[in-house]
């Protein structure tokens, strides 16, 4: 199981963000990353990965949230991840595609900045939209909820006013409010929202 939490902001708060974090200074700073990723649907409707009954998303990974998701403070979600080496990206992306038949059903592209150590990740992931401050558990000794809450408290933010859903959620709901084109390829070089 993944415990996380997300926080979201304007972009201009980016420096910010990173600046408060630098300040823990038991977090290790990864270097920023340039990631584009590619989500896919079942190509058999009756195991719809955006169907309410499942209610995940599958790109190298798969991620699905759970009826009890949002029942405490802290979001509680379903999370598979694999390492796949470099050499065989294309290779397994061939295999989605063209032998699985899986459908792209959208992308997006971000600069993701991760502080670590051994209880937690914290990423501020850079979107075309604005930031987003996650905070997810990693620690398998500690309670998950209470190491996410802990470092929320560091941060000074008030777990009440995380976000409860994805990335994709937001942009859409942004999109609505701000009377913008939704696109399936959320890219930098694109007429975005703005939190």
């Amino acid at each position: 199981m993944e415990y996380e939490v997300r926080f979201y902001y304007p972009s201009s708060e980016v420096n910010n963000l990173l600046d408060k974090l630098s300040e823990l200074k038991e977090l290790e700073k990864k270097p920023r990353t340039y990631e584009k990723t590619v989500q896919y649907n079942h190509s058999d409707p009756r195991y719809d990965f955006y169907s309410k009954e499942i209610d995940g998303r599958f790109r190298l990974s798969w991620k699905r949230r759970l009826p009890n998701t949002t029942e405490n403070l802290v979001n509680k979600e379903e999370e598979k991840e694999v390492r796949i080496s470099y050499e065989d990206v294309d290779n397994f992306i061939f295999i989605i595609e063209n032998v699985m038949h899986f459908k792209v059903v959208d992308s997006y592209e971000r600069y993701r900045t991760i502080f670590t150590n051994e209880d937690v990740e914290i990423s501020i992931d850079e979107y075309p939209f604005g930031i987003a401050l996650e905070i997810e558990n990693k620690s398998s000794t500690k309670n998950p909820e209470e190491v996410v809450m802990n470092y929320a408290s560091k941060l000074k933010l008030n777990i009440k006013d995380s976000y409860r859903l994805s990335w994709d959620d937001k942009y859409v709901e942004l999109c609505k409010e701000q009377n913008k084109k939704i696109y399936n390829e959320v890219t930098f070089d694109k007429d975005m929202p703005s939190i």
